[in-house]
């Protein structure tokens, strides 16, 4: 089985990839959901942050407040760091159980990354796609899908390596800056490859 790995940056399009593939009968996994699972109420992973980070990064009902947090993380490399050192070491866990319990026939099986590179991960894996797109464009939807100012949006493309610098190091990569059936063509293409590949 052919371990694969999707990222790309904020905004460059991997869900919708990520969608695609699994369309195609892919067996999918998304880091994202893995990492907000690691502090859902109750979990080590959620004390851990209000140890760190205090309580106001906590909702009255005990949850994350996600935006509180992500204020703190993303105007502070360190605090950043602190967070991924506490959240990770789950989601990397995780994905490995994964990848070890699919069926055996499977030909293929892709897990979403979006800090692959970042966190020294890609050797982890088999193939590496990247979703990738213009910086430009990566802001604008970064702006537009979570309403951030320019400096915000700033502040989280910098948080992430360079989409360019992702690009380098992709064994394969699916442009999303073009129409959604060009997209879908080249997720197409990269399917029917690793089928034949694996």
């Amino acid at each position: 089985m052919l371990r694969v790995a999707l990222t790309g940056g904020i905004a460059t399009g991997k869900s919708y990839c990520l969608q695609r593939f699994a369309a195609q009968g892919v067996p999918t996994i998304d880091a994202d959901v893995l990492a907000r699972e690691a502090v859902a109420p109750g979990t080590a992973g959620l004390a851990a942050v209000a140890v760190r980070f205090g309580t106001a990064v906590l909702r009255t009902d005990g949850t994350l407040d996600r935006t509180a947090l992500g204020r703190i993380v993303f105007a502070d490399s360190k605090a950043r760091a602190s967070l991924e050192a506490i959240v990770h070491p789950e989601v990397y866990r995780r994905i490995r159980d994964w990848f070890a319990n699919q069926p055996s026939g499977v030909a293929l099986a892709i897990a979403d990354i979006p800090l692959l590179f970042e966190t020294g991960h890609q050797h982890d894996f088999d193939e590496i796609i990247v979703a990738a797109c213009d910086r430009e464009e990566q802001m604008r939807r970064v702006m537009a899908r979570d309403g951030l100012s320019q400096s915000e949006a700033l502040d989280r493309l910098s948080a992430q390596w360079p989409i360019d610098e992702k690009v380098k190091r992709a064994n394969r990569v699916i442009w999303t800056d073009r129409s959604f059936s060009d997209t879908d063509a080249q997720i197409r293409a990269i399917y029917e490859s690793l089928s034949v590949d694996g």
